[in-house]
């Protein structure tokens, strides 16, 4: 169950195969699922989706995709507009990549304590950024990126990534149908984190719609100070308008020195350079299989670890 067989990537009326174009959106999608065989427990088989194939390197790269071409479709984005929006890092990369293939200026609203690379990245692809206050989180670019907008709605596309239904249908169409191919529908347990929500919420409504009886196992950070980048700890946070918590069978919470650890033993154990938001999905699935006698886990690893490279986490028990 580790290859792919290409499926479509479905924006509006648009569908897309991989090779088949000549734009970056071509290339998104259809990412692979690594099975992690040194971490099952007995009876247990656990997969987790490799989303940093995607071309931004994120998983990110669907629903900003989708996001941008259904707002030309709308007729809301149009030549001489420009991009914003709120981000911690990886759909801003996303925004900015399909922003410059289409022909776009992006503006970022991004946390100044956002990776080094991240920002690099962003500025390599020719966004603007505007740094808010570390203290405020994702929560203070939101604000920021609100206030832009409303002061020149003409001049400005707002996304709202958290509050773009385009953003979950994404996944619906895509993530979830994938997994669905990928495990031949055999799996058993899903598990995502909680940042906009997206993932969680499109790929569990459209697994939940192929078969009622696979669990839906969100997670999100344990306290409102994490490291865990582009995951919100929703109980203090502007909650997005796309997140509905009846999905979920189960919520966990996950803290940021286990996410470091699962990203150290990720590299060292199975050989797969991992992001910390990855890392806190495998400590997650691994709940998840220990109270289980056996089942079929899949989760997402929504980046790589190119990224966090300069965190000093990974010095830890070297």
């Amino acid at each position: 169950m580790s290859s792919v067989t290409p499926s479509s990537y479905v924006s509006g009326s648009t569908v897309l195969e991989r090779g088949a174009g000549s734009s970056v959106v071509d290339l998104i999608g259809r990412t692979p699922l690594v099975r992690l065989r040194k971490f099952e427990p007995a009876g247990v088989e656990l997969y987790a989706k490799a989303e940093w194939q995607n071309p931004g390197g994120s998983v990110k790269d669907r629903a900003a995709a989708r996001m941008i071409l259904e707002g030309e479709a709308s007729g809301a984005l149009r030549p001489g507009k420009t991009i914003i929006d709120a981000t911690s890092g990886n759909t801003g990369i996303a925004y900015a990549m399909v922003g410059a293939s289409r022909g776009y200026q992006v503006t970022l609203c991004v946390p100044e304590n956002a990776s080094p690379e991240r920002k690099l990245m962003l500025r390599a692809l020719g966004a603007e950024l505007i740094l808010t206050d570390p203290l405020d989180a994702t929560d203070g670019a939101i604000r920021e990126a609100r206030r832009i907008h409303a002061a020149d709605p003409e001049r400005y596309f707002y996304p709202d990534q958290y509050n773009n239904d385009a953003n979950w249908r994404a996944h619906y169409d895509t993530t979830g149908a994938e997994i669905i191919e990928q495990t031949s529908g055999r799996l058993t347990h899903f598990v995502a984190g909680l940042g906009t929500s997206g993932t969680f919420m499109g790929t569990g409504r459209r697994l939940r719609r192929f078969n009622a009886a696979i669990r839906l196992i969100s997670f999100q950070p344990d306290s409102p100070f994490h490291g865990l980048e582009g995951l919100k700890h929703m109980a203090s946070a502007i909650v997005p308008g796309i997140y509905d918590p009846t999905l979920a069978d189960q919520d966990l919470s996950i803290s940021t020195e286990r996410a470091y650890e699962m990203v150290r033993r990720l590299a060292r154990e199975e050989g797969l350079l991992a992001g910390i938001s990855s890392g806190a999905a495998l400590a997650a699935a691994l709940d998840v299989a220990q109270a289980i006698e056996r089942g079929v886990i899949v989760t997402v690893f929504p980046d790589g670890a190119e990224k966090y490279l300069t965190e000093e986490f990974w010095n830890a028990n070297a």
